[in-house]
């Protein structure tokens, strides 16, 4: 295969936690060459069967805010939309129309338009936390302050209103559920734990929390940490997506505009980053998640194949044992014959035969070009 036809994701294997857009990402990803676990970790609760939404939707229409602040395109559209449904749709527009109405971007924007309303402003960082030192700066106390949130908390900022004396009304649009099909998130799970992906995605702070919550529920939490601490990438959406993690201890890469395809572009950055690439007989050997780029060539390598080569490159050009190299592929029980035919199928995969040194009576060992002995010797 010709190296410039792979995308930079090719080779690793991505898994992704979101319920909503699940698809436009895993199709982003896969545009690029990743392989894409979906997991959802949440479910919706659907809005017109949202009897918070519903009371809340009253209680705005009954009371009348000082300010609404509408946060997400899709939240304030289903809003209006479910108001509609329940009856009420004509009394919400009634009642934004006399609000000061903020829009945390342009998304937002557009939906309040296509609604027929005016917003009075909107942060040109898309940042709550603009919005935030606005509102504080107008001055909040004895104000009404209508939040409508999608699923994704805000830390510290109803609490910052009411501190400074607004009464703040919560407006909780697609509340967020455990998935009624715990299968995938339990799979993920297993991947994460046995390095089965080499990152996994996360579009809301409620997804991580849920993945973290299952990954407990089944004992299993310290080994997903130990995964996620030091081996499988952590990449978020925007800093309060990353909160749940945080709270573990999880470093986490995001992208600067909270969005999926800058999401994609950390990804496409980091993981090759992360890659370990030798000098090997003559040939740059670049090891990914699945695959192996040979000078630029990409090998799909199968998973025994990858366990192989992992022990090999430990300690490259060293010579590993059979012994060895048994425990390192994946339930192969006690015969070292599994270990001579993983490595014939992984010297067919990687397309270069001397890659790898049979050492008479001890192992193997990956051909180091001599240069390069000295730099990796204490690896």
């Amino acid at each position: 295969m010709d190296g410039h036809q792979h995308g930079p994701l090719a080779g690793f294997t991505i898994g992704v936690t979101a319920a909503r857009r699940a698809d436009e990402l895993g199709a982003l990803l896969q545009r690029r060459g990743g392989a894409v676990v979906h997991a959802p970790a949440l479910r919706i609760v659907q809005l017109a069967d949202d009897t918070e939404l519903l009371s809340a939707t009253k209680e705005l229409i009954d009371q009348v805010p000082d300010v609404v602040v509408a946060t997400t395109a899709i939240g304030f559209r289903g809003w209006i939309g479910a108001a509609d449904g329940w009856g009420h749709g004509e009394e919400l527009l009634s009642c934004l129309r006399g609000v000061e109405l903020l829009a945390r971007g342009p998304k937002v924007k557009g939906a309040i338009r296509a609604a027929g309303l005016t917003e009075a402003w909107s942060p040109s960082s898309e940042s709550m936390a603009e919005v935030l030192d606005r509102l504080l700066g107008e001055g909040v106390e004895g104000r009404r302050i209508a939040l409508q949130l999608h699923g994704e908390p805000l830390p510290g900022f109803v609490e910052a209103l009411r501190a400074g004396g607004a009464d703040v009304v919560v407006v909780p649009v697609y509340r967020w559920m455990p998935p009624e099909d715990l299968a995938p998130v339990d799979r993920l799970i297993d991947a994460t734990v046995a390095r089965a992906v080499d990152a996994v995605t996360f579009t809301s702070a409620p997804a991580a929390a849920s993945l973290l919550s299952r990954a407990g529920e089944r004992g299993r939490l310290p080994e997903l940490l130990a995964a996620l601490h030091h081996d499988v990438l952590a990449a978020c959406v925007g800093p309060v997506t990353a909160l749940p993690l945080q709270a573990q201890g999880i470093d986490t890469v995001q992208p600067d505009r909270f969005r999926l395809g800058p999401l994609v572009q950390v990804l496409c950055t980091e993981l090759p980053g992360r890659a370990r690439a030798l000098p090997v007989a003559g040939h740059r050997v670049e090891i990914r998640g699945h695959a192996v780029l040979v000078d630029g060539d990409l090998r799909p390598v199968p998973p025994a194949g990858m366990a192989l080569l992992h022990a090999l490159t430990r300690r490259p050009g060293w010579v590993v044992s059979r012994a060895d190299l048994l425990r390192a592929l994946p339930g192969s029980g006690r015969d070292e014959h599994a270990v001579e035919t993983a490595m014939a199928r992984l010297r067919t995969a990687l397309g270069a035969p001397k890659l790898i040194h049979t050492v008479v009576k001890r192992g193997y060992r990956l051909a180091l070009d001599p240069s390069a002995d000295s730099k990796y010797a204490d690896v």
